[in-house]
């Protein structure tokens, strides 16, 4: 057999809180967090760093973003996170400050080791760096760090790190140019 999941165990501690404040969350989130008025930024920071998330100064976050464990997630000074965008936190999603991640994009910190019967879980940490703009419907892998200022192109799929300051754009995405910056007038 290929594949059995009546094999499958969650590891010890994986979600990183106990069922009740997990189930907790998801009801905060579904009640509070998603009905909230667009602009009530610092409410829907207030309910995140409530559930153990360290988030920064003035970030953004709309109220239809998802996040499954926000005690997972770390959040930088100014950062946006945009309509739709799921931060698929089984793992650490650690969002560096001024990063704007556009609607639609999808951070996933965890997959499955589709090579054994069991089918095991596993997470990895995913890194975004300071300044980086991942726009329109991008896919980020467990694991993977986008460094310093770089920019990934609507519907890009991103499976291994990418260096700092750069233009990135396909599935999966590839180095297009350099990312420089205009003279300051």
């Amino acid at each position: 057999m290929i594949q059995n999941l009546k094999t499958f165990k969650l590891p010890g501690n994986f979600r990183g809180r106990n069922a009740f404040v997990v189930q907790l969350w998801w009801f905060t989130q579904a009640i509070f967090f998603r009905n909230s008025p667009q602009f009530l930024y610092g409410f829907r920071r207030f309910l995140l760093r409530l559930f153990g998330a360290n988030i920064g100064k003035k970030v953004v976050i709309r109220p239809t973003v998802k996040i499954t464990y926000p005690w997972k997630v770390s959040i930088g000074d100014y950062s946006w996170i945009g309509d739709d965008v799921v931060l698929y936190s089984l793992g650490n999603i650690e969002i560096g400050k001024n990063v704007v991640i556009s609607q639609k994009s999808y951070i996933c910190a965890a997959s499955h080791d589709y090579l054994q019967p069991d089918f095991p879980i596993f997470a990895g940490v995913v890194r975004i760096q300071d300044e980086c703009w991942l726009a329109t419907d991008v896919f980020v892998a467990p694991g993977v760090t986008i460094h310093k200022g770089t920019v990934l192109g609507s519907r890009s799929s991103v499976y291994k790190d990418l260096p700092a300051n750069k233009v990135c754009i396909g599935n999966p995405a590839k180095i297009v140019r350099n990312r420089v910056p205009t003279a300051q007038l």
